[in-house]
């Protein structure tokens, strides 16, 4: 028997557009999926998913959970008819759209099985290993989810000419942050087609809208590192009005992040694919945090209190 474990995550900015060389800041949660895998008698593989979960989120995605653990499976090349195993999902991240959930499941996957089987993976491997998996759950991945969830901390990733890169920030101050979900669970495979429809129908105004983004997340990266926390949070307002505009928000996200605004954060915006999922909220101190995490509750929402952290 042997377990891995990977984080959750929060896109600050850039999250759609990364296929389209965008750079985006991604920070990982301090909140893990934790996967069991253990041989046991028979053929195949069988799973038990104790998730905690937004409500309909396991069963809406569970045929792309099972492509998803057959697909690591021959990539890692794992015969399960030879030796079968029981995998068993936990740990404390909420499984919901928006929070990396199936990146965190593919990645301690990965981690659980080369434990397991001795396989002498690197944290490189690891990683292709989970962006393998989540071709199941986004139709082509840009590999932002699962390289937050393999090594945590605050990201800058980009790719560039085909090729995926990713950086440390060293961010001085923690970042309090309040994610709230919408309660809708998105089909995050579908985005790509609709980000691509936006294309086709006003290729000027689409590149316009991403240069416009490129240009918010370079800011967004040196407000960050020099720890101007109004700039970043204004910056996040700013990249959720383009959001609402380009249709990748959703109604009750917007009423979410213009609450948590009035409430005293520094700014909101989707986070993940959008279209549902969770919202955002960068806020000043563990005060605002609560007051706002309580509203949330109290309204009847999934939260997400959490404390994010760059290298030092």
């Amino acid at each position: 028997m042997a377990q891995g474990s990977a984080f959750g995550k929060a896109i600050l900015i850039g999250d759609q557009f990364v296929l389209k060389e965008v750079p985006a800041i991604v920070a990982a949660l301090p909140y893990e999926t934790v996967c069991t895998v253990e041989r046991i008698d028979g053929e195949g593989w069988v799973l038990e998913d104790n998730r905690e979960e937004v409500p309909g989120y396991k069963e809406k995605k569970k045929h792309q959970q099972v492509d998803s653990i057959n697909r690591i499976l021959k990539v890692m090349g794992i015969d399960v008819q030879k030796t079968p195993i029981k995998i068993t999902y936990g740990g404390d991240l909420l499984a919901g759209s928006g929070v990396g959930a199936s990146a965190a499941s593919c990645v301690s996957l990965a981690r659980a099985l080369n434990n397991e089987f001795d396989l002498g993976y690197s944290i490189e491997d690891i990683n292709r290993v989970g962006w393998e998996g989540e071709f199941a759950y986004h139709g082509v991945p840009s590999g932002v989810d699962n390289t937050a969830s393999t090594y945590g901390g605050i990201l800058r990733y980009w790719i560039e000419n085909g090729e995926k890169y990713f950086e440390q920030l060293n961010v001085p101050v923690p970042l309090y942050v309040v994610e709230a979900n919408s309660g809708v669970t998105a089909d995050t495979s579908k985005l790509d087609d609709y980000v691509a429809s936006l294309e086709a129908r006003d290729p000027g105004q689409f590149a316009q809208r991403l240069d416009t983004i490129r240009r918010q997340s370079d800011a967004m990266r040196t407000a960050l590192e020099a720890g101007r926390l109004e700039e970043v949070g204004r910056l996040m307002t700013e990249n959720h009005k383009i959001l609402i505009d380009m249709d990748l928000s959703h109604e009750i996200l917007v009423y979410l992040c213009d609450k948590a605004v009035e409430m005293g954060a520094l700014g909101a915006k989707v986070t993940g694919g959008g279209r549902g999922g969770y919202m955002a909220a960068l806020v000043p101190d563990e005060q605002v945090q609560r007051k706002i995490a309580d509203a949330f509750e109290g309204e009847g929402y999934r939260v997400i209190a959490a404390t994010l952290r760059g290298v030092k």
